[in-house]
């Protein structure tokens, strides 16, 4: 059983969180520049065994996709193209950013610290891969 990969994807950077082998915790992994993400992936998956990725889905409070999910939609459809062994699947990120920075208010972060955008997308990558792990129980 491979990994579960999960993608916090954002214009700029690009939170990437994965599972441990046994699929029971969520680690962030990394922040990347968005525009080196598909290189990065490429580079990780001929290391790693991953067989799932999730992509965070935005969505708006009714439940509709929202603006930025044009950003999304393209990412899922050329990595579905690119791995087709590979499981490609959109989970819900509503309210994963608000819960990133609660996390490291609650987790002691100074201020300063938790102006840190690339930890917050990396955080946010965590939440959202929990998240999705947690619904397949």
């Amino acid at each position: 059983m491979g990994r579960i990969l999960a993608i916090d994807y954002g214009t700029r950077r690009t939170g990437i969180a994965v599972s441990d082998p046994l699929r029971i915790i969520a680690g962030g992994l990394e922040t990347v520049e968005t525009k080196g993400l598909e290189a990065w992936l490429a580079k990780y998956f001929a290391a790693n065994d991953v067989t799932t990725v999730v992509v965070g889905k935005p969505m708006q409070m009714d439940g509709t996709p929202s603006e930025s999910f044009r950003f999304v939609e393209p990412l899922v459809a050329r990595l579905r193209r690119a791995y087709p062994d590979k499981e490609v699947v959109l989970y819900d990120e509503r309210f994963t950013s608000v819960l990133a920075h609660r996390a490291m208010r609650d987790g002691g972060l100074r201020k300063m610290a938790r102006r840190d955008k690339a930890l917050v997308d990396r955080i946010s990558a965590t939440i959202i891969l929990q998240g999705y792990m947690e619904s397949r129980k």
